[in-house]
């Protein structure tokens, strides 16, 4: 295998999205709502069965970092900058993995996973109902990723490459070690990282492993509910004001004081809010039209992905704002994150 020398590394939970449009019944059998994601309970252990038994499903390769990188990289193809992502995460030694695998390279990403021989690829149902979704993750070998990972030769040269590095909060319920070694070694060498909340449980029971990681952060992502959430839990229960919210995480302690921290909201259709430096600036985002909508699964996902393949060009923050809001206006018109055709981005 050639030598990586990419500039942008995820570090996640691999999950293949069993994806179907459903009704309001199934939502309600599992105690699901729409506009939510959440980890897998014993009671919803039949969901997955019964989708691939009674329902036409997609089987699309997921997991939030990974769709991040996914896109990224998909993006960076437009500027002829192949090769310039990785991603790291654990799956099973089963056939849903190889599906994963192919996807990420057919992408054009790297994949270095961790195989788990005793435990079955993580898999995500992702409900459709009326161009809205819930996601209900069973994280399986996806949970196992270890430390020691990060000692494999391939590992090692990938940490080595690297400018950026960038998870989901998801992946505080795996490996904070992980999380730490890798941003530990990115803070020392004044290079990226980047976090996202990704889930208000994730801000609500998985607080402390939070708070670990956005010290090692120089970008926040999250969106209007996991900033409320935040706000609640750490700001005095102020829900309401976005901007306060965010430049209270700007201010929190950082391990690399050479950077200031970016904290992006994003809002659906309302403007994406960016703190800096002290300073609260709103993008405004081009609605997408009703009825162009399929899938808002993955649109904060598609934005990351966005904002870090310009991040890798070298581009500034409004330019960054800017692709975030084209990715995620395009992933919103397709059936999960899928990437059918070549990136047309012009910006």
């Amino acid at each position: 295998m050639s030598k990586f020398e990419g500039k942008l590394m995820g570090m996640g939970n691999p999950l293949l999205d069993i994806s179907a449009n459903v009704g309001q019944d199934v939502l309600d059998k599992y105690d699901v709502k729409l506009d939510s994601a959440i980890l897998a309970e014993e009671k919803h252990q039949p969901l997955y069965k019964e989708l691939v038994e009674k329902y036409p499903v997609q089987y699309i390769a997921g997991g939030a970092t990974q769709n991040s990188i996914r896109v990224a990289q998909w993006m960076l193809n437009k500027y002829e900058k192949t090769g310039m992502t990785a991603f790291m995460g654990s799956v099973g030694a089963d056939s849903y993995a190889k599906q994963l695998e192919d996807c990420a390279g057919a992408d054009g990403v790297l994949a270095h996973y961790m195989k788990d021989e005793s435990t079955p690829t993580g898999t995500c149902a992702a409900l459709i109902l009326g161009g809205e979704r819930a996601l209900v993750a069973n994280l399986a070998a996806a949970n196992n990723f270890k430390p020691s990972h990060l000692e494999t030769e391939k590992a090692k040269e990938i940490v080595d490459a690297v400018d950026i590095y960038y998870s989901a909060g998801f992946f505080l319920t795996v490996s904070v070690d992980s999380l730490v070694q890798v941003g530990t070694k990115i803070a020392e060498q004044n290079k990226v990282m980047a976090l996202n909340l990704s889930a208000p449980f994730i801000v609500d029971f998985f607080g402390d492993q939070l708070a670990t990681a956005i010290e090692f952060a120089d970008f926040v992502f999250g969106n209007e509910s996991e900033a409320a959430a935040y706000g609640k839990k750490n700001c005095d229960g102020e829900e309401e004001d976005l901007g306060k919210i965010a430049l209270a995480i700007c201010a929190l302690p950082k391990k690399n004081d050479k950077r200031s921290r970016t904290v992006v909201f994003t809002q659906g259709s309302k403007s994406t809010i960016v703190a800096k430096d002290g300073k609260v600036t709103e993008y405004s985002v081009e609605a997408i039209a009703a009825d162009k909508l399929v899938d808002t699964n993955g649109a904060g996902d598609a934005f990351v992905g966005g904002f870090l393949a310009q991040m890798v060009l070298g581009k500034d923050l409004e330019a960054s704002v800017k692709a975030g809001h084209w990715a995620a206006g395009y992933i919103i018109q397709q059936s999960g994150t899928t990437l059918p055709g070549p990136c047309e981005y012009s910006g």
